[in-house]
This record gives structure tokens, sequence and C-alpha cells, in this order.
């Protein structure tokens, strides 16, 4: 019975053309669960890009236009001009320059900056974390996948006639590499997709503590040009 439907999954598989749909079909019920970890990490690609890039500004642009206003000591132009444009970085600009309009000592101003970098950030981060998540969950399950695939191989071959012995070593070595490989590919876009958004995080963090650092200094040159 075993070596008729191990025949019909073989036949099955062969109905494929292409060579990811026959591997797919031939690595098993494991490779099923890391389609929906590849599903679920490609989701969360695309969302995260979206994201950084709605929530993404020009810096040199953003200061040129903000810090003239300063300087021509329009406070509430300026702040008008950030909420224009809702980014972690405007918001973040935006915090400070409220003080400056209450008219609160500099250290205040900084506390209110360094305070909305705290906030932002998680808005930055989103659900990054879990593709490192997905990348480890990815080789863990291919892993899975070749010891399942290797047991039912070699468990096969112990009760097999010498003429299916053969067919059932190479189904089952076949689903085995097949898991891996597709666990190894999930696992690779995730963790680099991961490395990539950490970086693109960084720098805007950075540019919200840089941006930051040159309004404080502005505005501490410039207090009695700012109209209040």
């Amino acid at each position: 019975m075993e070596e008729v439907i191990a025949g019909q999954v073989v036949e099955h598989c062969k109905q494929y053309d292409n060579f990811i749909g026959r591997s797919f079909c031939e690595g098993g019920p494991i490779m099923y669960v890391i389609a929906v970890v590849g599903v679920l990490t490609t989701f969360l690609i695309i969302e995260r890009l979206w994201t950084l890039h709605r929530l993404s500004i020009d810096k040199s642009h953003l200061n040129e236009n903000l810090f003239s206003m300063l300087l021509r000591g329009d406070v509430k132009q300026s702040i008008a001009f950030c909420e224009s444009k809702s980014t972690p970085l405007t918001n973040t600009l935006k915090a400070g320059l409220i003080q400056v309009l209450n008219k609160r000592p500099d250290e205040e101003v900084q506390v209110a900056m360094d305070a909305s970098v705290l906030r932002e950030t998680p808005r930055l981060e989103g659900w990054t974390q879990f593709l490192a998540v997905f990348g480890n969950v990815a080789v863990l399950i291919g892993l899975l996948g070749t010891i399942s695939g290797m047991i039912g191989s070699f468990g096969g071959v112990a009760d097999a006639d010498a003429a299916t012995k053969a067919a059932k070593l190479a189904s089952g070595i076949s689903e085995a590499l097949n898991c891996t490989a597709f666990g190894l590919f999930v696992a690779i876009i995730a963790i680099v997709a991961y490395g990539f958004f950490q970086v693109r995080i960084g720098r805007i963090i950075n540019d919200m503590l840089e941006s930051s650092m040159n309004l404080m200094n502005l505005v501490t040159a410039n207090r009695d040009k700012m109209k209040i």
C-alpha cells in the first residue's frame, strides 16, 4: 500500500513542468509550513518598504527650509511647516519648536526632542524584528523537513523489497533536500531584508538626532530673533 501511495505522489509531482513546482511537491507536507513563513516574510517586507518610504523625508531639503524660517525668527511658521509633513523627523523638530514657542529653557527643548525620538523609533521599527525570527524559524522548519524525509526514507527501506528500495531512498532524500533548500531560501531573504531595514532605520534615527542638535544650536544662538 505504501509503495502505491509513494508511486502516486511521484507521478503527481512529475506533472509540474517547472523546477520550483516539482521541487515543492516533492518536499512533502513540511513545504507548506515553509511556504506560510515565506508569505509572512514577503508581506512584512512589502509593509516595511511602504511604511519607511512614507515616513522618510529629504533631510537636507527640510533643514534648508526650516532653518531659514527660524533665522527669520518665525517659529509659528516653522511649526506649521513641520505639521504639513508628518514624519518622525518633522515630529521631533516640532516637539522642540513647541517648547521654544512656550519660552522654555534650552534643556527642556532638548528633552522634548529626545523624548520624541524615543516615541517615533517604534513606528520606524514596526515588526521588523520578526524578520530575524522568520529567518531562524525557516531554517529550523527546513531542518525538520530534512529529518522527516530521512526518517521516512530509511524507515521505508528496512521493510521494502529490493525493487522498491532505490525508489524509496530517492523519494526520501529528495524530500529532505528540497525542504532544506526552500527553508534556506526563505531564511536568506528574511535575514538580508532584516539587515537592510536595520541600516535604513538607523540612518533615519541618526538624521533625527543630528537635526535635533542642529536645531538646538540654531535656537540657542538666535533666541533674541525668535518671534514668540
